[in-house]
C-alpha cells in the first residue's frame, strides 16, 4: 500500500505549530506570500459564497484570508498540531471554517466533485507520491471549479533561493523545511492531471523582492526560464466528456 503522508513531515510541522501566527517568526516567508497566494487565486474565481477548500492547510493563515473574502472554507492538513492551532486562532478571529484532520486521498472518498475551488500551497513538494496527491486533487474539483497549485520549482535557481538562502542563511523557513522535498519542475504537474477533465490554464511566476520582503507576481507573457517559484492554476471542463 502507497504511503500518501510523510510522518517524518507531519512531525515537522507539528513542531512548529506553535510559532505559526508570528509574521515575524519561523513560517515568515508564509505570511509574505499569502497575500499574491490569495489575489492569484481570487483571479480566476471570485471568492466571495465560493465553496473552497484548503489542502495542507497548516495553522490556517490563507483559509482565514479566504474565509474574510466571504469563501466558505473547509481546509485539510495532516498535522493535528497545526489544526489546534487553526481551529484556536479561527475561534479568536471570529471565523467559522471547519478545520479537519485529512489528506487529499482520503478526503475524496466523501467529497469528490464537491469544490469550486481547491487550493494546494507549498504542500505537493511533502508528499511521498505527489502524483497521486494531484490525482486527488483533481478529483475534488466540481465540473467548472478551479484547482490553484503553488510549488516550488525543482532547479538549482530555485534550490538556492528557497532552500539554502531562506533556511541557513536568511532563516525565513525553519532549517530542514524542504531537506528530503522531491520538488517538482511545472511540466511534471500535469501528469498528475491526465486522468481528469482539466485543462491548464495558466503557469505563471513569482519572484521574492527581498527589499520589500514581498513576493511578486510576474505577468503572464514574462519569458519563464524555468521560474523558482511557480503557482499553477487549472481549470475543470467536464463538459467535453459528457
Amino acid at each position: 500500500m502507497t504511503t500518501v503522508v510523510d510522518p517524518k513531515e507531519v512531525t515537522k510541522f507539528n513542531q512548529i505549530a506553535r510559532s505559526y501566527w508570528d509574521p515575524e517568526g519561523p513560517m515568515r516567508a508564509v505570511h509574505q506570500i499569502n497575500p499574491l497566494r490569495i489575489d492569484f487565486t481570487e483571479s480566476f474565481y471570485p471568492l466571495q459564497d465560493a465553496k473552497v477548500l484548503d489542502v495542507g492547510c497548516g495553522g490556517g493563515l490563507e483559509s482565514e484570508t479566504i474565509a474574510k473574502r466571504g469563501g466558505s472554507v473547509t481546509a485539510i492538513d495532516a498535522s493535528p498540531e497545526m489544526l489546534k492551532t487553526a481551529k484556536l486562532h479561527a475561534l479568536e478571529s471570529g471565523l467559522s471554517i471547519d478545520y479537519v484532520e485529512s489528506h487529499a486521498e482520503a478526503f475524496v472518498r466523501s467529497h469528490q466533485a464537491a469544490f469550486d475551488v481547491v487550493t494546494c500551497f507549498e504542500m505537493i513538494e511533502h508528499v511521498p507520491e505527489p502524483m497521486e496527491t494531484l490525482e486527488a486533487l483533481a478529483a475534488l474539483v466540481r465540473p467548472g471549479g478551479w484547482l490553484i497549485l503553488s510549488t516550488i520549482n525543482r532547479t538549482p535557481k530555485a534550490y538556492l533561493g528557497a532552500v539554502i538562502a531562506a533556511e541557513y542563511i536568511l532563516n525565513w523557513v525553519p532549517k530542514g523545511t524542504h531537506d528530503s522535498a522531491p520538488l517538482l519542475k511545472p511540466s511534471e504537474l500535469p501528469n498528475g492531471l491526465r486522468h481528469h477533465p482539466l485543462d491548464i490554464e495558466s503557469i505563471e511566476r513569482a519572484v521574492h523582492q527581498p527589499l520589500s520582503a514581498q513576493f511578486t507576481r510576474l505577468p503572464k507573457d514574462t519569458p519563464p526560464p524555468d521560474p523558482g517559484r511557480v503557482g499553477q492554476q487549472c481549470r475543470s471542463r467536464w463538459s467535453q466528456y459528457h
